[in-house]
């Protein structure tokens, strides 16, 4: 049985740019936010902005698992989502939850919720996705499983020892052609690609300067002057995000 590897993410988080160094490995077939047609097409949550919707994608949770399981069988395999599109199904799914070698990807929800917002002012708290991966974590933990958590700042600061450590920690060979990449941007980020294009047109991962964060808390305090949900926003999520960096990789 091929591994299947998922890194559960949530929005802004740097997770297309750790799929892309995933992608330059060449030994895996990769897939991107699968998962996203369930949330939605199949239950229409609401319409997500710049999601140009491929009409041969399977849409509902079962069917788009059933397809990851079927491209396993043909060799391993990697695909990244948002946890909260699998929420609470995944919980009822033991058998699919067991199957998956699952890492975490986090990022400071003050920099992700800046983000998010610039892409998508209506964004929700589900969407901030950071409440859905500290559930999800908690529920393979009690199940016996050992999922993986690396925080996007570690990698920017280390991106060959960080993944080196991820790859080491799920058994998976160092490959330092993954940190080279192609100048080609994936076929299947055309269909959400007004929100990657910055990794679309990178080489690499662009290491944080010394004073960067404090940009982005005064860029914020801007923001939310403007739009006070969101320093609820980031007060309900902070917490979670907390929780999970205590589990994280370091290099």
């Amino acid at each position: 049985m091929h591994p299947l590897i998922v890194l559960w993410s949530h929005p802004r988080s740097m997770s297309t740019a750790i799929e892309r160094i995933m992608r330059e490995r060449g030994d895996l077939w990769c897939a991107h936010e699968p998962f996203m047609y369930d949330y939605y097409v199949a239950r229409e949550v609401r319409v997500m902005p710049g999601f140009e919707v491929q009409p041969d994608h399977p849409i509902s949770y079962e069917d788009v698992r059933d397809m990851l399981i079927a491209r396993a069988k043909d060799g391993p395999g990697f695909f990244k989502d948002m946890a909260y599109y699998v929420m609470p199904r995944i919980l009822d799914d033991s058998t699919f939850m067991a199957r998956l070698t699952h890492t975490f990807l986090i990022r400071h929800p003050l920099a992700s919720i800046l983000s998010y917002h610039k892409l998508d002012p209506r964004l929700t708290s589900e969407e901030i996705g950071l409440e859905a991966q500290w559930t999800l974590y908690q529920a393979l933990v009690e199940a016996g499983q050992t999922p993986v958590v690396i925080d996007a700042e570690t990698v920017r600061a280390d991106a060959k020892g960080t993944m080196a450590r991820l790859w080491d920690t799920i058994g998976l060979e160092y490959r330092a052609e993954a940190f080279n990449w192609a100048k080609e941007q994936p076929e299947d980020w055309h269909q959400v690609g007004a929100w990657h294009e910055e990794v679309s047109t990178s080489s690499g991962i662009r290491a944080a300067d010394a004073e960067e964060m404090l940009r982005k808390e005064l860029e914020f305090d801007t923001l939310a002057d403007a739009h006070p949900h969101l320093r609820d926003l980031l007060e309900h999520h902070m917490p979670f995000y907390q929780k999970l960096s205590e589990q994280a990789l370091v290099p």
